[in-house]
């Protein structure tokens, strides 16, 4: 397991009050200092994950607690019927996010809006959020971060035309949030609704041919 980058500014400043506190004030007045840089630790990991390479699996982008699943017509992207997974983060799930399938990124999108609580409705057009769309050649998928009322900053570490692989880390949501993955409708569904996911290992969808 390592500690993203993000992460390092946080804990450190977390720390550093602490010297200050324990030094000029009173040792107990650091405590919760330490406590929090502990937090952010905790928070800004990224486990290490043996990923399972599969063609005919779409991964779930996130740990979290899967809170939709809704047909949504035609994607502009994806250029066939689709279904919408919502997966909803709390503050104490792993935020990193990966890529649910190989390809290229040949859609992106940031769209800066408002901080809503991520369980609305409503976050996916009206919050803050940033959006791919990933090309496998047979394949097309769109994954959006959205931005929740304390997770006011996404991270992406891609641009256009990168390629990822099946499980790798391109971005992170800070302090709670949710993510919209939008897969053709052809992927047979194998999770519901209230089902905990993990990021790079769970199987949301399967296309024919396994």
């Amino acid at each position: 397991m390592v500690i993203v980058s993000e992460g390092y500014k946080f804990i450190g400043a977390a720390l550093i009050l602490a010297v200050i506190l324990g030094f000029f004030a009173h040792p107990y007045a650091a405590a919760p200092c330490v406590v929090l840089a502990c937090y952010f630790a905790y928070f800004f990991r990224s486990p290490t994950r043996e990923i399972t390479q599969n063609e005919n699996h779409i991964l779930s982008p996130a740990d979290g607690t899967v809170t939709e699943i809704t047909p949504v017509g035609t994607d502009d992207f994806v250029g066939e019927p689709c279904n919408k997974i919502v997966i909803f983060m709390s503050v104490f799930n792993v935020h990193v996010n990966r890529s649910p399938i190989d390809g290229e990124i040949k859609l992106q999108k940031y769209y800066c809006g408002r901080f809503r609580p991520a369980y609305k409705d409503e976050v996916g057009f009206e919050n803050e959020h940033h959006l791919i769309g990933i090309d496998r050649g047979d394949l097309r998928i769109t994954v959006k971060q959205i931005a929740g009322i304390l997770a006011r900053r996404i991270v992406s570490w891609v641009t256009l035309d990168d390629r990822l692989r099946q499980g790798d880390v391109y971005g992170m949501i800070r302090f709670g949030s949710c993510l919209e993955i939008v897969m053709p409708e052809r992927a047979e569904i194998l999770v519901k609704k209230g089902e905990k996911v993990q990021g790079g290992k769970t199987v949301l969808g399967r296309l024919e041919g396994e």
